[in-house]
């Protein structure tokens, strides 16, 4: 019985975790800030708690709900007051410009000089004469603007103009066709068969990925 009662609470505490975590949005498994880091720990943890409390299971469910709904309710109150951002989200924060490095801004940031070029190097800059500008983001990463004689060139400093670039359409994926996308761009599976067969190739089982751009060039990937 006390096996059944963990099995029960363990999944009750999956499925509240996967409900809250839809609530709360991407956010939690993307760029997370302070709030939304302790926040995710918490809830976990109450998780943890939920699945092996078998008495009174219901509080740390109870718990749970609780810490969603203010982050919820905190994401929806940022989104519509501005000024409320900068104290739950916080605010960026310049540590280096035009070749000064700034002490009080760094101190601030919590970062000492060793860490701020540790952050540099992972970017690819290890000559700080290479940065412009350096601002540490409230989410923790470092954004870095380099100095315009080392940016890369694009075409707009050759004065060219590209053809614009469009995500392609997987069209088949696991050897199997997906319609749906197909019906997308207006295309159909005897098209596709064509375009198979002008690539050599005899079944779609044989194909492990195929994709289309907007042009209807298919791209076919085979099973190794």
């Amino acid at each position: 019985m006390d096996a059944l009662n963990i099995i029960l609470t363990t999944v009750w505490s999956v499925v509240t975790l996967f409900i809250m975590a839809k609530l709360m949005g991407h956010k939690q498994v993307a760029e997370l800030d302070f709030f939304d880091y302790i926040t995710g720990i918490t809830i976990g943890s109450i998780a943890a708690e939920m699945a092996t409390d078998l008495e009174e299971p219901w509080k740390p469910f109870i718990a749970m709900v609780v810490y969603g709904l203010i982050a919820v309710g905190l994401s929806v109150l940022t989104d519509k007051v501005a000024r409320l951002r900068k104290y739950v989200d916080g605010t960026p924060t310049i540590l280096m410009d035009n070749g000064k490095l700034y002490r009080d801004n760094m101190k601030k940031a919590k970062i000492d000089l060793s860490e701020f070029m540790v952050m540099c190097r992972q970017q690819g800059y290890f000559n700080l004469n290479e940065i412009q500008t350096a601002v540490f983001e409230y989410n923790g990463r470092l954004s870095i603007l380099p100095v315009s004689m080392n940016r890369p060139a694009t075409p707009a400093d050759m004065n060219l103009t590209p053809a614009p670039e469009y995500i392609c359409t997987e069209v088949i994926m696991d050897g199997r066709v997906l319609e749906g996308n197909l019906k997308k761009m207006e295309l159909d599976l005897n098209w596709l068969r064509e375009q198979i067969k002008a690539q050599g190739y005899h079944d779609v089982k044989e194909i492990y990925l195929g994709v289309c751009d907007v042009n209807r060039q298919l791209s076919l990937y085979a099973v190794k």
